[in-house]
Parts: structure tokens; C-alpha cells; sequence
């Protein structure tokens, strides 16, 4: 992982450093996997504040540092606004087909819990 020594670069780990367990534990929290599918549907670089998240601000917080910390996510600071991007390219090169199993698999939940469609 590179060592920010400036409060506005943050560490991300190399692609060489990103664990199947760590990208599976980031993606197996409801809050996080909820963001990583906000930022696939969005296919571009998303602020913090983008995402309306039933957490508080500090639990935000600590859902974005796990999944960047995963490797799941790069942060960035543009200006005074944080912004986030998903590492398709590093997930699909080291994990083929994970990342969009995952969030077929999640589609596919929300489906099945959300009920039968009402005529």
C-alpha cells in the first residue's frame, strides 16, 4: 500500500495488493454493496455526498475507508470534494466476472425481497 504523507492523497493499495477476502468483506456489508452498485449504475467518479445512505456521517465514513482500503474503490479529493471510483478494471483483471456476479446477485435480491409486482 503507498504511504500518503499528504492529508489529501489517501492510501489505496497497488492491484497487486488487493485480497479476494478483503474485496469480499467490503462487498458483504448492505451499506457498502449499496454504494458499489450506486457507482456501477453511474459509471463515473461520485462524491460522498452523492449517496443518501441510512447511516450517519461517521459510518459513511467508515464504509468508504473499507472500500478503499479493499481496493474495491479510489478516492480522490477534486477541489474540496471527495470523489470516488470504482477499480472496475483492477477487479475484473484480477477476479474475472466477481464484480458483476456480485451485483447481478444483488440485483437479483432486491428483486425477490421487494415482492410479487402489483397489477
Amino acid at each position: 500500500m503507498t504511504t500518503a504523507t499528504n492529508p489529501r492523497v489517501l492510501d489505496h493499495p497497488t492491484r497487486d495488493e488487493i485480497r479476494l477476502e478483503g474485496v469480499l468483506h467490503a462487498l458483504s456489508d448492505a451499506v457498502r454493496l449499496r454504494i458499489v452498485r450506486d457507482m456501477a449504475r453511474e459509471g463515473v467518479e461520485l462524491s460522498c455526498s452523492r449517496f443518501d445512505l441510512p447511516v450517519t456521517k461517521s459510518t459513511t465514513t467508515h464504509h468508504f475507508r473499507v472500500l478503499r482500503e479493499s481496493g474495491v474503490i479510489q478516492q480522490i479529493y477534486r477541489g474540496t470534494a471527495k470523489l470516488n471510483a470504482l477499480r472496475r478494471d483492477d477487479l475484473d483483471a484480477l477476479f474475472p466476472g466477481l464484480l458483476d456476479s456480485v451485483l447481478t446477485a444483488a440485483e437479483g435480491e432486491e428483486l425477490r425481497l421487494s415482492g410479487p409486482p402489483t397489477v
